[in-house]
């Protein structure tokens, strides 16, 4: 018998599979194919807003994402430079080709890790506890825990207009009995949208009407142990254009020959990636929609038009695609469609993603409703960790809303539901100036220490970083500039007068605009890039810093609270009758938890608090 079985090798199976096998698992990944494993349906790129943080928080815990987006990277950008250091984050435009086989090779080689080929149609459970799987060939598999990450390949269907083909991804097997075995076990499902633009050849595009878009000039990465990246010379370039009149005319004329409007669609799409007639409809008084252009492959001709997805016939597709400056002669190589599919409603789950009506069956990705290859990966890693702290009979791994994206996410699927593709926002996180690009191992690598994901090395290297910037701290403080030390130049430069008395190196940093490079000349020794950067960001923003820290103590507290498994809410008095419902559906795990579920009210937090109360002087008095 297997220890774990993981079925789908997209972004959360490899990530709950590679993860199972390094901590000792005997493990097996289900795919269909071996071709199929770490594919990039859609967006040929890694990270962005928010996103970009979760691979950082993903590297943190011992996870792949993260190295083999920067092994196989285009391009590299930081995103929200110019904004405050809680919204800045890495995207890396990524050789889909090159990052598929790059997973490939570590499903291969990973020790305890099996690679079966096919097609599962169903879980097996026992008295509540999940068994195994069934094959489509008959064969059953036995493990002590399941990971489910089917993605998009649950009864979906793949749509063209009204042209509706029982389908996965690029015309790939779907399987309707999965679902049906789900919901056979007691499991409640509903259907979800998303959709693809098309891809032209890269030849057919006049690049001059465009406008060229480079990445970042400078190091940056989302793995800690990345050392070299692609030479900024030598990487790729994308490129903005617009949707013009002749677009906007093309599409609203067309509408109802679009799935999304002609009533072919069943399930909601992305509120925050919706298709370009959405957009049109949704945002009518915007004149022009912006549309980067984007290299899939350096052994590829082709381009992904971002911005773009649409559901419209081929033939108006065409036509869309010539109307955009620069497109007016390109070819289109693979034409856009919309996909819809099963998805569990993520309400039924425990926030270690475990189901909570069947036991060690977890599931992973876009099956909870969620949107995007990062939040696929956060959740495949931690459905793994999770299963083999179950069969280890350890406490779960759940990450708290201060201390990573990952926690958010988590924690809104399981406690709020969505009825739409779930998408993570910078937005979602109360404590976003906490959850920062920079500080992604600060927060999350002691976890995988010490559950044996992040290596001994790692961790020391991990140590010497901290150590830098505690040292560098320590040195700009005692550091005394006068007005004699050449530095005039750098405060002009950032729009201070000269100094007028002395004052120590830390309390300038603090100042805005001004940065340690600039201080340089006047600093007798020399400064880490690395370090400097996040010493700026502590130093400049520690009084916001200290304030979030203190809300999130308070939030803390109340996740601190463990409610009763045998807590019966029908004995709770005065109790809202909505709050009733929903604590009995989702069985929160503290009271936190409780107290962030949709239609649990203050009142009905107060009740459940008093009642522990009154059952610890209880215990107390026994």
């Amino acid at each position: 018998m297997l220890d774990v079985i993981v079925v789908g090798g997209g972004h959360a199976g490899i990530e709950a599979a590679l993860i199972a096998a390094r901590l000792g698992c005997e493990t097996a990944l289900i795919s269909l194919s071996l071709e199929n494993i770490g594919k990039m349906p859609c967006n040929p790129s890694v990270g962005g807003p928010a996103k970009g943080i979760v691979v950082r928080e993903i590297d943190a815990l011992g996870g792949q994402m993260g190295i083999t987006a920067d092994q196989t990277a285009l391009q590299f950008k930081m995103l929200n430079t110019t904004k405050g250091p809680g919204v800045q984050s890495l995207r890396v435009q990524s050789d889909k080709v090159a990052y598929a086989k790059r997973m490939q090779e570590e499903i291969q080689k990973q020790e305890h890790l099996q690679l079966i080929l096919g097609l599962c149609t169903g879980i097996t459970v026992d008295e509540g506890k999940v068994t195994g799987i069934r094959m489509e060939d008959g064969q059953q598999l036995q493990a002590k825990a399941v990971i489910l990450t089917t993605g998009t390949y649950m009864s979906s269907s793949v749509m063209i207009s009204s042209e509706v083909t029982p389908s996965g991804p690029d015309g790939e097997p779907t399987t309707n009995q999965l679902s049906e075995s789900l919901r056979e076990a007691g499991l409640r499902t509903f259907r979800l949208k998303t959709g693809t633009p098309p891809r032209v050849l890269t030849a057919s595009i006049d690049f001059s009407k465009t406008t060229p878009q480079p990445g970042s000039d400078q190091f940056v990465a989302f793995s800690t142990t990345t050392t070299q990246i692609r030479e900024f010379e030598k990487q790729k370039l994308c490129y903005l254009t617009y949707t013009t009149l002749k677009t906007h005319e093309l599409i609203l004329a067309n509408l109802k020959k679009s799935s999304m409007y002609s009533g072919v669609v069943k399930g909601v799409g992305p509120r925050y990636c919706p298709s370009i007639e959405d957009k049109l409809v949704r945002f009518a008084d915007k004149p022009r929609h912006q549309i980067f252009l984007e290299p899939e492959s350096e052994s590829l001709d082709t381009t992904y038009i971002q911005g773009f997805s649409t559901s419209l016939p081929r033939d108006l597709q065409e036509q869309m695609v010539h109307s955009l400056p620069g497109l007016e002669q390109a070819v289109i190589e693979k034409y856009a469609y919309a996909i819809e599919y099963d998805a569990v409603d993520p309400l039924q789950l425990k926030p270690s993603l475990e189901i909570l009506t069947i036991e060690n069956l977890f599931t992973a990705g876009q099956i909870n409703g969620t949107s995007g290859y990062e939040e696929a990966a956060a959740q495949g890693l931690m459905a793994g960790i999770n299963a083999v702290l179950k069969l280890r009979n350890q406490p779960p791994l759940v990450l708290r809303r201060d201390e990573a994206y990952i926690g958010v996410m988590i924690d809104d699927l399981v406690t709020k539901g969505t009825q739409e593709p779930y998408r993570l926002l910078t937005s979602r996180a109360e404590f976003r100036l906490l959850l920062r690009h920079d500080n992604a191992d600060q927060r999350l690598m002691h976890y995988g220490y010490q559950l044996g994901s992040i290596s001994e090395e790692r961790w020391q290297d991990y140590q010497h970083r901290r150590t830098l910037v505690d040292d560098l701290k320590t040195r700009l403080k005692a550091c005394r500039l006068t007005p004699k030390s050449p530095i005039q130049s750098a405060l002009e430069a950032a729009g201070y007068p000269a100094l007028s008395e002395g004052i120590s190196a830390e309390e300038l940093i603090r100042r805005p605009h001004m940065t340690i490079s600039a201080l340089q000349p006047a600093l007798d020794f020399d400064v880490d890039a690395t370090a400097a950067a996040q010493t700026e960001i502590e130093l400049k923003y520690e009084g916001y810093i200290t304030k979030a820290r203190k809300e999130a103590e308070k939030m803390m507290a109340m996740d601190h609270v463990i409610l009763p498994q045998n807590l019966d809410y029908d004995q709770v008095q005065h109790l809202s009758l909505e709050g009733r419902q929903k604590l009995k559906a989702i069985q929160p795990h503290t009271l936190g938890q409780a107290s962030r579920i949709s239609g649990v009210s203050p009142a009905d937090i107060a009740m459940l608090a008093m009642v522990l109360e009154q059952r610890h002087r209880k215990e107390q008095i026994q």
